[in-house]
């Protein structure tokens, strides 16, 4: 698939049912599922195997150390779970 920039993330975010306060910079579909923001890998491959009822993943911002984020200044993050109801709990929390 081909990555595709828009001028109203927000929009996207909304037709997912993630919420703007974990907006990131980019959103994707996978299988069903909304991913936002610098994901890791790993925990995509763990949401597609457990299938939770849910809208998706979401890293809110840009933290230095999640995938494409690595640098100088890595800092802790939150995977978060949002769920079909639009509430989110942590998934996976790194540091």
């Amino acid at each position: 698939m081909k990555p595709v920039n828009v001028s109203n993330p927000e929009t996207y975010r909304a037709r997912y049912g993630i919420p703007d306060a974990l907006g990131g910079c980019h959103t994707a579909v996978i299988d069903g599922y909304a991913i936002e923001g610098h994901v890791p890998a790993r925990e995509i491959k763990r949401l597609l195997a457990e299938r939770p009822k849910a809208r998706g993943l979401a890293v809110a911002g840009m933290p230095g150390g999640s995938p494409g984020m690595e640098g100088n200044r890595p800092a802790p993050y939150t995977v978060m779970l949002v769920k079909s109801d639009g509430t989110a709990s942590v998934y996976q929390s790194y540091r």
